[in-house]
């Protein structure tokens, strides 16, 4: 059987699209690609075809993630109107983490961020890394010059990031939002 194709085709983005969307619902844990196929309206041997193994899919599901991820962090920069300063940067990234329409999304990262931990060697490989640096990139342009490049700055943007995943985990596992958002709001307001 042929390998995947190098350059993406409509049907390949199309099919993505919509195996992106299964996974939104689903996870991507228990994933096979015969009934994800019968989903999407293709077959196991197109999926094999276009992505080149059931990892390769997976690899090519958690590139769409990602870029759903960094459109956000993109938008959060680029905002004329966003806010300056780590505190309330951080509460705007709060506002769009602990919306409901962002769920599936979210279970999704964490699964993937998971997964990236104790199957380094995986499809999963270097999510997580990623995702934090990521984030923490976003977190640091929010900070003024002569803090960003500080261990304290480098600190207070890593305090930021473990306290909105801690948050984040809480409410995804519990859907207790007031108490999440108590406690971020809480932890903001004492940054000054």
């Amino acid at each position: 059987m042929a390998g995947p194709e190098t350059s993406p085709s409509v049907r390949r983005q199309e099919l993505l699209e919509a195996a992106y969307v299964h996974a939104l619902r689903n996870g991507l844990g228990g994933m096979s690609l015969r009934p994800l196929a019968e989903e999407i309206q293709s077959s196991p041997r197109v999926l094999l075809y276009l992505f080149g193994s059931k990892d390769g899919l997976i690899r090519a599901l958690l590139e769409r993630a990602r870029a759903d991820e960094l459109a956000l962090i993109e938008q959060l920069a680029g905002s004329r109107d966003r806010p300056q300063g780590l505190a309330p940067v951080a509460r705007e990234l709060w506002r769009w983490l602990s919306e409901e329409a962002h769920r599936g999304l979210l279970m999704l990262w964490v699964e993937s961020y998971a997964r990236s931990l104790v199957e380094p060697d995986g499809p999963w490989a270097g999510f997580a890394q990623d995702t934090v640096r990521d984030w923490l990139a976003l977190l640091a342009a929010a900070q003024p010059p002569e803090t960003r490049d500080t261990e304290t700055g480098f600190a207070q943007r890593t305090l930021v990031l473990s306290v909105l995943r801690g948050a984040l985990l809480d409410l995804l596992a519990t859907g207790e939002s007031a108490r999440a958002n108590a406690a971020v709001h809480l932890h903001l307001a004492a940054m000054g």
